[in-house]
Formats: C-alpha cells, sequence, structure tokens
C-alpha cells in the first residue's frame, strides 16, 4: 500500500515558491528591459544622464501613460477603445474655443475633463446598452470625434490661454519633477489600487476571463463596461488639459496616432489583448521603457518615423509572444 502511495505523483497548489515566481513575472523581465534600456542610453549621449533632461523625458510618456492606465483596465475586461485620442482632440478643441470666449483656467479644465466623460459616456452606452463591439464603435467615433475638431477649426489654431493654465503641462512640483509626472504617479497609485485591492477590480478580471460566467455570478457586466468607459473618457480629457496646456495652443491634429501607443503600451505592459489578465505595474514600467526608448532616440537624433516603425513592430511583437510560447508549450506536452 505504501508503494501505492508513494508512487502517485503530486501536484503542488502553486508552481515554485513565490520567489522564483516573481522572478519569472512579465514586470520582472520589463524592468530588467528598461535598466538596460536606461544605461545604454547613459553611453550612447553624453546628455541622457543630465536630471533636466531626465525630467523633460517624462513628457513622453505620462499623458500616454495616463490613458493607459484606463484602458488597461478596458482590455482586462476584453472592451478596447480606438478613440482615445480623438476624444483628445474634441477636449482640447472645447478648451480653445472657451478660451478665446475668456473663459478661466478652472473652467477650461472643467470643459476639457468633461467633454472627455461626455466622449467616454457615448461610447460606453454603444457598448454596454446595445451591446456593440468595442473595436467597430470606437474605431467610428475616432473619426466623429476628430471629425468634429476638424469642422470647427480647419486649417486654425486655437491660442490665447491664460498664462495659469499653462502650469499643468509645463510646471513643477518640486525641483526637477513636473506637474505631469506626479500626477502620472497618483494615476497609478490610484488605478493599482482601484484593480488589485477593490470588488470592482476583480469583477473586472473576472468579465475578462468569462463574461458568460460573470453575469451568471451576479455581477453587473454592463454597468461595469459603461464605467471603464467613462474612466477612458475621463483620463483622455486630463490628458488633453495636460497636452493643450503644454503645447499652449489647439489644432484637430493634436495627439494624432496616440491611441496605436496608448494601446502599445498597455500590452508592452502584460495586460492580455484577449482579456482576463494584467497588472498597473507593468503598465508603469512600460510607460518608462517606452519613454526611455523615444527619448534616447531622439537625443540620437534618429527621425520620427523610423520611431513610428518602432512603436509598430513593438505592438506586434508584444502580442505574438505569448501567443507562440503558448503554442510551443502545447507542442511540448
Amino acid at each position: 500500500m505504501s508503494d501505492v502511495v508513494s508512487s502517485k505523483r503530486v501536484i503542488p497548489d502553486r508552481l515554485g515558491s513565490k520567489t522564483s515566481r516573481l522572478l519569472a513575472s512579465w514586470e520582472v523581465l520589463l524592468f530588467g528591459v528598461a535598466v538596460l534600456i536606461f544605461v545604454f542610453n547613459s553611453f550612447a549621449s553624453p546628455y541622457f544622464l543630465n536630471a533636466w533632461n531626465l525630467s523633460d523625458a517624462t513628457f513622453n510618456f505620462t499623458e500616454k501613460a495616463m490613458i493607459a492606465f484606463a484602458m488597461a483596465l478596458l482590455v482586462i475586461a476584453g472592451e478596447i477603445d480606438l478613440s482615445v485620442a480623438a476624444i483628445i482632440a474634441l477636449a482640447s478643441t472645447a478648451m480653445g474655443a472657451a478660451a478665446q470666449a475668456g473663459i478661466g483656467t478652472p473652467g477650461l479644465v472643467a470643459i476639457g475633463i468633461g467633454t472627455g466623460l461626455l466622449c467616454g459616456a457615448f461610447n460606453g452606452l454603444l457598448v454596454a446598452a446595445l451591446r456593440l463591439p468595442s473595436i467597430v464603435v470606437t474605431i467610428g467615433t475616432m473619426s466623429l470625434f476628430r471629425g468634429i475638431s476638424y469642422i470647427v477649426l480647419g486649417d486654425q489654431a486655437y491660442g490665447k490661454y491664460p498664462a495659469s493654465f499653462a502650469y499643468f503641462g509645463q510646471g513643477y512640483v518640486a525641483w526637477v519633477f513636473s506637474f505631469e509626472f506626479v500626477l502620472f504617479l497618483v494615476f497609478a497609485a490610484a488605478f493599482g489600487i482601484l484593480l488589485h485591492a477593490t470588488n470592482f477590480g476583480r469583477q473586472v478580471y473576472v468579465i475578462g476571463n468569462n463574461e458568460f460566467a460573470a453575469r451568471f455570478s451576479g455581477i453587473p457586466v454592463e454597468r461595469v463596461k459603461f464605467i471603464l468607459f467613462l474612466l477612458t473618457g475621463v483620463m483622455a480629457g486630463v490628458a488633453s488639459v495636460c497636452l493643450t496646456s503644454r503645447l499652449g495652443s489647439t489644432r484637430p491634429s493634436i495627439a494624432q496616432g496616440w491611441e496605436l501607443e496608448v494601446v502599445t503600451m498597455v500590452v508592452l505592459g502584460g495586460v492580455s489583448i484577449l482579456g482576463g489578465a494584467g497588472t498597473i505595474a507593468g503598465v508603469v514600467i512600460a510607460a518608462f521603457v517606452m519613454g526611455l526608448v523615444t527619448f534616447g532616440l531622439g537625443l540620437l537624433n534618429v527621425p520620427g518615423i523610423v520611431m513610428s516603425i518602432f512603436v509598430g513592430l513593438l505592438l506586434i511583437i508584444t502580442i505574438a509572444i505569448p501567443i507562440i510560447a503558448r503554442r510551443i508549450k502545447e507542442m511540448s506536452r
């Protein structure tokens, strides 16, 4: 009898120790990549390690990362929003028109975030209430929102923003720490708590893993998705305030192509494009990786089109790696 018992295969509840699982995680691997990029940039350019230059580097990713935090929750829930860059354009246009009418800084901020909220609500209603595919809906609203900006502005630009409005995109809280970077850290902590330490975050994971089961478990799927689209719209509005403040003007082409970079940031951070998996920590590290790469390439005078090619390749590679790894694992069984 003892021989029979001893011959049985024991399957542990968890594979490996907590430390080994941590070291094998995508976030740790990505952090290692970030360190390597930092070291390479420090040798590649003598201007990289300057504190103020590094501070300027954060502007390459903070605004996009703010949207990526909300987008990460949306993708984990099995949805996507490709209209975020167009929301930025529409919110910036609304702020520009208000600025020309003499509205002050508090009103401009409220208008920018409010426009993002309304756009997010519109997307949410179409997806959650009418149950339309989010990728189709947001491709449509991407054209709609930016089209409105082009109709209002044409080839013109809005300027003449109040002097105090410049603080959101150009101001510093302390030393080299910009207001945008501090805001980025605050939102990273807030979304981290929301996703990983609340019942709402657990509902997001359940919906992304199995929406059918989530409904039978009593989770209000439509309500959760609607809230996620609201959050994404609000964060696009916040990013619009920061970007418009930093540039000091509004054009209908503002933030053109940002939807690709935001999605790349989310997927690079380890969020499954199929839903149900991902962390905010991964998105934070991915934001630093993309920021360091684009800033390093900029210091080396690499053309912008090359950076666009890099972002596209990065998106393809990060989507392909887990799929290829899973197929190799299945073939080896």
